[in-house]
């Protein structure tokens, strides 16, 4: 694939981006849509989504219903994971609320700031199939992420989607970085907290003229980088204290499954057929 074949990366600087929803930032990967919300106490978000979504409280209090299913987040970081269909968010303290669609969310994908960016479809990305249902079926689901702070990742999956949170406690060791790229699928990494730098290296064609220089990237928080499919990446902190970025993927990754990294793992079955590798 050559550059002039190669989707651009998307990089949205919420602080520099305008809303695009009262309150709210809609981005979107070839799989997947992000919306990201800082909400006061008593705001809240409804939707009957067509399939599973995740929702993440990094530190928002929330009543989330779905059906007659009812959770009640603290201040603690909470995972949710909503069954398909009609759910609601009732914020009962202000927090952050980063949500987290599958391209089944058709209406919000529209929505999304990047839209134009996959008006072609993404033929390069892998479509996003459904993972089979949950053994004990759709239900909504919570995770407190501080009960599995000694696992060596703190990933969550769904159906259709799965991240992964990363803590820094300062910036990065340079010399232990971790560049990689994926073959045919798309990588988006949601700054919650701290300063980053994206590293980006796209691949080479035949034609000089397709040829890019290697990018990187400096950016703050809240922001979202989507990682093209080919292109090599790293991402390292910068920032002194606490330093949190979230790894999004769809559809779920075969090979995190595979090696027992996802903290919620024992209740999806995985894909029958070989997923997508880095």
């Amino acid at each position: 694939m050559s550059f002039a074949q190669t989707r651009p990366a998307s990089r949205f600087d919420l602080s520099h981006t305008a809303p695009q929803a009262p309150g709210e930032w809609i981005m979107r990967g070839a799989n997947f849509v992000v919306a990201y919300a800082n909400l006061p106490a008593g705001a809240m978000l409804e939707r009957d989504n067509p399939d599973e979504s995740i929702v993440y409280f990094p530190d928002g209090m929330a009543r989330i219903t779905a059906g007659d299913d009812v959770v009640e987040c603290g201040a603690a970081a909470t995972v949710v994971i909503l069954p398909p269909g009609p759910g609601l968010i009732e914020m009962t303290g202000a927090g952050r609320v980063l949500r987290l669609f599958s391209s089944a969310a058709q209406d919000l994908a529209a929505m999304a700031a990047n839209a134009v960016f996959y008006a072609d479809g993404a033929p390069e990305v892998a479509p996003m199939r459904p993972w089979p249902a949950p053994y004990d079926g759709y239900r909504l689901r919570h995770y407190r992420v501080e009960d599995y702070r000694d696992r060596p990742m703190r990933m969550f999956r769904s159906a259709t989607l799965m991240i992964n949170i990363f803590d820094f406690d300062g910036p990065r060791d340079i010399m232990a970085l971790s560049p990689h790229s994926h073959v045919d699928f798309e990588q988006g990494s949601f700054a919650m907290s701290g300063e980053w730098v994206h590293s980006l290296r796209y691949p080479w064609s035949k034609q000089l003229p397709d040829w890019r220089e290697d990018e990187h990237l400096a950016i703050g928080s809240p922001s979202l980088l989507v990682i093209p499919a080919t292109v090599i990446h790293t991402s390292r902190s910068t920032a002194q204290g606490g330093n949190q970025l979230v790894d999004i993927f769809s559809p779920p990754r075969r090979d995190f499954c595979d090696l027992g990294y996802v903290c919620n793992g024992a209740e999806y079955p995985v894909a029958e057929t070989e997923g997508d590798k880095e």
